[in-house]
C-alpha cells in the first residue's frame, strides 16, 4: 500500500519544474518513503507501545506528502486527475494505517 503510494510520488515529481528539484520534489519523496520505513520499523520493534508511535510517524508523513500534493495542485505541476488518483490512494492508506494502530492497541488490552 505505502509502495504503492511512493511509486505514484515518484512518478509525478518526475515532469515538475528543474527549479523544485532541491524544494518541493526532495521533500515529497522523503516523506512519501518515510511512511512505509516507519511501517517497517514499527513492526519491527518488539513492543506495541512502539510500534504504534512508528505507525503515528507515518501519519504524519503521509499527512506532509498531502500537503506538497496540494500545494503542487495549485501550482499547476499535477492535473486534476493525477491529483485524484493521488487522494484515492491517500485516502485508502490513512483508513487501513488508522485501523492497523486501533488493532494494535486493542491487542495489548
Amino acid at each position: 500500500m505505502a509502495e504503492g503510494l511512493t511509486k505514484l510520488v515518484y512518478d509525478l515529481t518526475k515532469g515538475f519544474p528543474e527549479e523544485e528539484k532541491f524544494n518541493i520534489v526532495s521533500q515529497l519523496r522523503r516523506a512519501v518513503t518515510s511512511i512505509g520505513a516507519n511501517i517497517a520499523e514499527g513492526y519491527g520493534r518488539f513492543h506495541y507501545k512502539e510500534n504504534v508511535q512508528f505507525c503515528r510517524q507515518a501519519r504524519g508523513s503521509l499527512a506532509e506528502v498531502k500537503h506538497f500534493l496540494i500545494l503542487s495542485k495549485e501550482l499547476k505541476y499535477v492535473s486534476e486527475s493525477k491529483y485524484l488518483d493521488f487522494q484515492e490512494k491517500y485516502e485508502n492508506l490513512k483508513i487501513r494505517l488508522n485501523n492497523y494502530i486501533k488493532s494494535i492497541g486493542k491487542k495489548n488490552t
